[in-house]
């Protein structure tokens, strides 16, 4: 086998394992994984981005506690992890458990009265794919915990508190998508998230009828957003943005960026400018049902992203190349780059050969077979049972 199927799994029959393990739960949660289609990098920028979510999620079922104590435990995991609700605190908590036990902290600190809780989880989104399953975990735990404490909490309430569980607690930088189309998404549609305003919008997303499907490759060429590449990227475009005398580098223009002296800044924010051009390229193709031109931003958009930005790697490339080549619309890396995966548009009678061909390639560098999702718009976090 050349290519590694990776299933979402039954919700129903995950959501009664995870209920199985607990005494009298309050519930089990799912919240989704994303795959972002067009705008990268540009959440922080307060631009534009077009993500979708996935039907891979993570699911948490919750059950109350008689003391002021939180455990988590994962179904892929021998650990567990237990503390005082009062005693988690930035530094206190590392690992796996540090985004849970941020959501505990942020939601508390945000003035709701969570009861000491037993938490379960099962994720189903791939580890170090860039396609958010640590959004995934922190937003499922997150409608846990507010059912637990009887809490009807809209999902726009909770951007907020997850951001902060995985930036302050878990310490991994986020600028809003993941949490956000984690919490929002709709089956059938991608989430249009503006970031000057924070408002979202949701985009008809029908590849179906049109005879097209999204391939989601994960390279395997893992990737972590606290090893210091998504901060320095970060850093480059604030940088950027003052030397430009502006607040963001949403404000900046494509003649403004070409006169920067710094040749790093200035490819650093070319990259943010045109991108979220493409973004609105994106919809306005998208509303007139031209799928060679959403194709056409996905191949300038991963040639920005590995030349101006300089995210990609060698796996992502060569999924791209190979997709392309064999005949894909577009094709180009997603999510917070340095591994991770990558999405090829291709027609739907192409898409088990486009894979294959994908895994050949993988397989003629003796590299590790890759990850192949169905990739259909999917629901946001929600109550499975």
């Amino acid at each position: 086998m050349q290519v590694d199927h990776v299933a979402p799994g039954d919700p129903a029959e995950i959501a009664a394992g995870l209920a199985s393990r607990l005494t009298e739960p309050v519930g089990v949660f799912a919240a989704p994984g994303r795959v972002n289609l067009i705008g990268e990098h540009t959440d922080y920028n307060r631009g534009l981005c077009l993500p979708i979510a996935l039907p891979h999620a993570t699911y948490a079922a919750v059950a109350r506690r008689d003391d002021d104590r939180l455990t988590v435990a994962s179904v892929q995991r021998d650990d567990r992890f237990e503390s005082r609700l009062d005693d988690i605190a930035p530094g206190a908590v590392t690992g796996w458990a540090a985004y849970v036990a941020g959501v505990a902290r942020a939601l508390r600190e945000a003035g709701h009265d969570l009861p000491g809780m037993d938490l379960v989880v099962d994720g189903r989104v791939p580890l170090g794919a860039g396609l958010s399953s640590s959004a995934a975990l922190v937003c499922s735990a997150a409608l846990a915990m507010t059912a637990a404490a009887g809490a009807d909490v809209a999902a726009d309430d909770l951007v907020a508190p997850t951001m902060r569980a995985e930036s302050e607690v878990a310490g991994a930088p986020t600028g809003g998508m993941d949490q956000t189309v984690s919490l929002l998404g709709t089956a059938d549609h991608a989430l249009l998230i503006d970031f000057s305003d924070h408002t979202t919008s949701q985009v008809r997303w029908a590849l179906e009828a049109a005879g097209l499907t999204l391939l989601v490759v994960d390279t395997r060429a893992e990737h972590a957003l606290v090893d210091g590449g998504y901060a320095a990227r970060r850093a480059d475009c604030e940088a950027a943005a003052a030397q430009l005398g502006l607040d963001s580098l949403r404000e900046a223009t494509q003649d403004g960026v070409e006169r920067l002296d710094d040749d790093r800044l200035r490819r650093r924010a070319r990259h943010i400018v045109t991108e979220i051009d493409r973004v609105v390229q994106v919809i306005d193709a998208l509303a007139a049902g031209d799928w060679e031109e959403v194709g056409a931003a996905f191949i300038a958009s991963h040639a920005s992203m590995r030349d101006d930005f300089e995210i990609s790697c060698d796996e992502l490339d060569l999924a791209v190349e190979t997709a392309v080549v064999e005949g894909a619309l577009g094709a180009r890396m997603t999510g917070g780059g340095f591994g991770g995966s990558a999405i090829a548009l291709v027609r739907s009678d192409d898409a088990d050969r486009v894979a294959r061909s994908i895994g050949a390639a993988f397989a003629g560098r003796d590299w590790p077979a890759p990850g192949v999702l169905p990739a259909p718009a999917s629901a946001g976090a929600r109550q499975i049972r």
